[in-house]
């Protein structure tokens, strides 16, 4: 297993818990697969350098985590294809 990190901007017209709800799912499905959460950030509704997607900000959050590529790929297709992302990016941790 690896180590990977998972950074997810929700759009800003959520309500926050909503958007923490979104996350723990998130979570879940990642604890379900067998691999396991080790952290996770809720930075909250940041302001961004420049437009994407017609929106100015978004919340951030950021979960690191340890599993098989099966799943970074899973979770990168389900991401991609959710309204309440504006983006999302998994970067492996190397751990040396």
């Amino acid at each position: 297993m690896r180590t990977y990190e998972l950074m997810i901007i929700h759009r800003p017209e959520l309500a926050e818990a909503d958007v923490r709800a979104e996350v723990a799912q998130v979570e879940n499905t990642i604890a379900e697969s067998g691999s396991s959460v080790s952290d996770s950030d809720f930075w909250g509704k940041r302001r961004f350098a420049y437009e994407m997607d017609k929106h100015n900000e978004g919340y951030y959050s950021v979960v690191t985590f340890q599993s098989d590529s099966s799943l970074v790929d899973a979770l990168d297709r389900a991401l991609s294809l959710a309204d309440t992302v504006i983006r999302h990016k998994v970067v492996r941790i190397d751990q040396r």
